[in-house]
């Protein structure tokens, strides 16, 4: 099959879509057929689901750590050294629920998000924790185990019923880059990061939208692959060029007809776009809404910036602005579609910030690592709106009561999403791993959040 016009209409395709595992393995499994099924040996399947309350997940991810004294867990009375500047917190329209003063759209929408101040892990390193967070199991053992993502992928992608031409799992906009998301699940289940920029127009999604190539050009080059694709021609019924040609509309549908244009945000009111703010996470968060209502199951907006070991409070000042925007505006637009009851939205980084404040050179000002406290925030999705869970001590060094681990708030979510928290996952080795640990692997955990379900 190795023949020139084959090869031509590969590189053609390749060269358009350089990351074709993640279109809904369109190209690889059609090749796959052609090459005697050598790209498409996908045998698993996702076992049926139990009733589900949440159908998607948005994620947001603060790399690096975001402080939870200067977010959801102010601590006015602590002084100086530990407050700041940001020593003002405000009330929300929950009543005895304060948030950092720099939050004043996020305290308008208290009635639909709750927060776990008591979050808590232990650990400060980004990679080791940003895996904890993410899997939910501890770092360091032979296997490196899928991210919530994949998993939701893996349960309710395409081996679970899923049709979209957008793939189920995609992060927005660079990937996470600590640690293999996809685990021991393999390629199949990374996300599709789309790269780019949705603040700029256009929205150049990688393999999706070509910088500098039109529309009408794109066509152009579709029509000439036909021409020149005599193996085709030739054999119009054969079985694998009818496979091949079926994965190539697929990709062309995605790059040209209506599934692609998720992505082209010129599509929403000016206005909109300006309540989200015309900045990179609030132009993702708007992508957002719209991929979740298009259908796909889990959505990272990957949110970078929070490590802020020096002029931690100048970077506040631009930060807790945008993510304010953007995540208030997401929250209120996804109740307005009557979406936010089928969507769960995390937002919180790999850890938390020492609480207090690295005032000596070289840091003056800045806020190191802090893994055995930090604020979580959920909505949706069959969680409940206007609570507090857990508290930290008055200087917020500590839990003080009510711990929540990772695996408590994964196994929430998958609860939720109807995904059993102890379902098994394929392994390479085919050995007998579940989604989370078991009771019996000794694992911390202080229960699932049955008061905000």
């Amino acid at each position: 099959m190795n023949t020139p016009q084959f090869r031509k209409a590969y590189d053609l395709l390749k060269d358009k879509m350089p990351r074709r595992h993640v279109l809904r393995d369109g190209l690889a499994a059609g090749l796959g057929l052609v090459w005697g099924g050598q790209l498409a040996a996908y045998a698993w399947a996702a076992a049926p689901a139990p009733k589900a309350k949440a159908k998607s997940v948005i994620q947001v991810w603060l790399w690096g750590g975001a402080s939870h004294m200067d977010t959801f867990d102010p601590k006015p009375d602590a002084g100086n050294d530990y407050t700041g500047p940001l020593r003002n917190p405000i009330a929300t329209n929950v009543s005895g629920i304060r948030i950092c003063e720099l939050l004043p759209l996020l305290a308008k929408q208290a009635d639909k998000y709750s927060l776990i101040r008591s979050m808590t892990h232990g650990n400060n390193g980004h990679e080791t924790a940003a895996y904890l967070v993410q899997t939910g199991w501890q770092p360091g053992t032979r296997d490196v185990h899928p991210c919530v993502g994949a998993v939701v992928s893996f349960f309710r992608g395409y081996g679970a019923g899923y049709k979209g031409l957008i793939p189920p799992y995609i992060v927005l906009t660079q990937p996470q880059g600590r640690f293999s998301e996809a685990g021991f699940l393999g390629n199949r289940y990374k996300p599709f990061a789309t790269g780019g920029d949705p603040a700029r127009t256009p929205f150049v999604v990688e393999g999706v939208v070509a910088q500098g190539v039109s529309e009408q050009r794109q066509k152009d080059r579709r029509a000439l692959l036909g021409k020149l694709d005599r193996l085709r021609q030739a054999l119009p019924d054969d079985p694998q060029m009818v496979a091949l040609q079926q994965a190539e509309k697929e990709a062309y549908d995605l790059i040209l007809g209506d599934a692609g244009k998720v992505f082209d945000l010129s599509q929403e009111k000016d206005d909109l776009r300006d309540q989200y703010g015309r900045t990179t996470f609030g132009q993702s968060c708007l992508l957002a809404r719209r991929l979740v209502e298009k259908g796909v199951p889990y959505v990272t907006i990957n949110y970078g910036g929070w490590d802020t070991h020096k002029a931690h409070f100048q970077t506040m000042q631009r930060k807790l602005p945008e993510l304010d925007k953007g995540l208030a505006t997401l929250l209120a637009d996804l109740a307005g579609r009557g979406l936010l009851d089928t969507t769960i939205v995390w937002c919180c980084g790999e850890f938390g910030r020492t609480p207090r404040i690295q005032w000596q050179p070289p840091w003056n000002g800045g806020r190191d690592h802090h893994g055995r406290v930090f604020s979580v925030l959920v909505a949706g999705g069959g969680f409940k709106g206007g609570c507090v869970v857990g508290s930290s001590t008055e200087k917020g060094e500590e839990v003080k009561d009510r711990p929540v681990y990772p695996v408590d708030l994964l196994g929430s979510m998958y609860e939720l999403l109807g995904i059993d928290p102890v379902a098994k996952l394929p392994h390479p080795l085919g050995e007998t791993v579940t989604v989370l640990p078991s009771e019996s692997a000794s694992v911390r955990s202080g229960g699932r959040l049955a008061e905000i379900m």
